[in-house]
């Protein structure tokens, strides 16, 4: 997407007892725009990657929906591509290539059915890290409901992956204390962030998606620049360390 330039009005000159505050305004939007100009100039790879055993089908269903909020949002801060990541039956664990449009995504998604399994967690944050040793990637979106591996590989694994900078957004759907224990520790460990994915609540999945993909695109300076509450929902988490 082309980026288009917002016309800037000249002001007048500011009377002496408005100083201060024009210099604040000034300062302001000196920070906006650069902090626009590096998210334009981004280039993000997301890996997106779901639970596709048997309980999952509905919520496959809705991510198949949402994800073009992902490309919709990045594509006003930066070039956006995703690789789908998919595990499901007896150790089946599946990666595309990235792709940058959400009709190839849409399509890739579309042809894929949940199989009864258990996770494969574990598999998906070693793609992961093999993926950002060979090209930068600057997020992991997780979406899921159980966890069946042992936790610390799973912890070691995601704090590898902070260590690289590539946070773990993980989106939890129902309230297994297992699960949620687990999925935390991947969010602050990698300084990602956890929230609940709540099929009820769509469009609130849907910004917190196009959060992490203005995120991928341009960091946190472009969620600042953005500025939606679901940007300054996802800045809040990022800096309370995922919790």
């Amino acid at each position: 997407m082309n980026d288009k330039s917002q016309p800037i009005s000249k002001r007048g000159n500011a009377a002496p007892t408005n100083s201060r505050s024009d210099a604040g305004e000034i300062e302001a939007f000196v920070r906006q725009a650069r902090a626009l100009a590096a998210a334009g100039n981004g280039t993000g790879r997301l890996i997106l990657s779901l639970d596709a055993t048997m309980s999952r089908q509905p919520t496959w269903d809705l991510a198949c929906t949402l994800q073009g909020e992902m490309f919709d949002a990045a594509g006003k801060a930066g070039a956006l591509s995703v690789q789908l990541v998919y595990f499901r039956g007896l150790g089946e664990c599946r990666s595309s290539a990235f792709v940058s449009d959400t009709d190839t995504l849409k399509q890739l998604m579309t042809r894929i059915d949940c199989r009864s399994g258990h996770t494969q967690i574990g598999k998906v944050l070693s793609h992961t890290l093999k993926q950002t040793a060979s090209a930068k990637v600057n997020a992991l979106v997780y979406i899921g409901d159980a966890m069946e591996e042992d936790a610390d590989d799973i912890a070691e694994k995601a704090g590898r992956l902070g260590l690289l900078g590539v946070p773990v957004f993980v989106f939890q759907e129902g309230h297994d204390s297992g699960a949620e224990k687990v999925f935390k520790d991947i969010a602050r460990l990698s300084k990602g962030a956890w929230f609940r994915f709540d099929r009820r609540a769509a469009a609130t999945l849907a910004g917190l998606l196009s959060a992490v993909a203005v995120f991928a695109t341009g960091g946190l300076e472009a969620l600042e620049a953005r500025d939606r509450p679901e940007d300054r929902l996802m800045i809040e988490h990022l800096r309370g360390g995922g919790t």
